[in-house]
């Protein structure tokens, strides 16, 4: 398990290291839509349960652009988020959407990952939740999941964790 401290998180954590055969794992699950490899993420990321806060009250998978969704077939972090909200017995957050379709991350250094995410998500609705736990692949930089994290708090939610897979050097 790889722990990390990204300031606005209340728990950040990634299961396993983002380098080989993890790497080719995540990305073949992604990229080609090999989805056997969703149950063994989900059973990772379920392992976690007793490393996060109890009070937790909603799951939020990253959410794709609805075009590359639509190209993909598939939301990788929705499909990984669906186990993890039932074994903690609570919802998966809806009204929360990225409403441009953003450049792909991969070759990007921190400071152009946050500059194609500022404004990216956006929130259908006020928030009611204490603790939403986000979902995803893979942690990079950490520009994704803290800019949803931003979003949420400014629309009512009082602490954000973080949960993936994986998370790279």
């Amino acid at each position: 398990m790889v722990s990390s401290s990204l300031g606005i998180f209340e728990c950040s954590i990634a299961m396993l290291q983002y380098k080989f055969p993890v790497d080719a794992a995540i990305k073949a699950m992604k990229f080609k839509r090999k989805l056997f490899y969703v149950p063994a993420f989900a059973e990772i990321l379920c392992a976690s349960g007793p490393l996060l806060p109890d009070d937790i009250d909603a799951v939020l998978p990253v959410p794709l652009h609805w075009w590359r969704q639509m190209r993909r077939g598939f939301n990788q972090a929705a499909e990984l988020a669906k186990p993890v909200a039932s074994m903690l017995s609570v919802p998966i957050l809806r009204g929360v959407y990225r409403k441009y379709a953003t450049p792909f991350q991969t070759g990007f250094g921190a400071a152009e990952r946050a500059k194609n995410l500022r404004r990216a998500f956006s929130v259908r609705k006020p928030l009611d939740n204490i603790h939403v736990l986000i979902i995803d692949d893979v942690i990079t930089t950490g520009a994704t999941s803290g800019q949803l994290a931003k979003i949420l708090l400014a629309h009512g939610v009082s602490k954000v964790s973080m949960l993936a897979v994986a998370r790279a050097d």
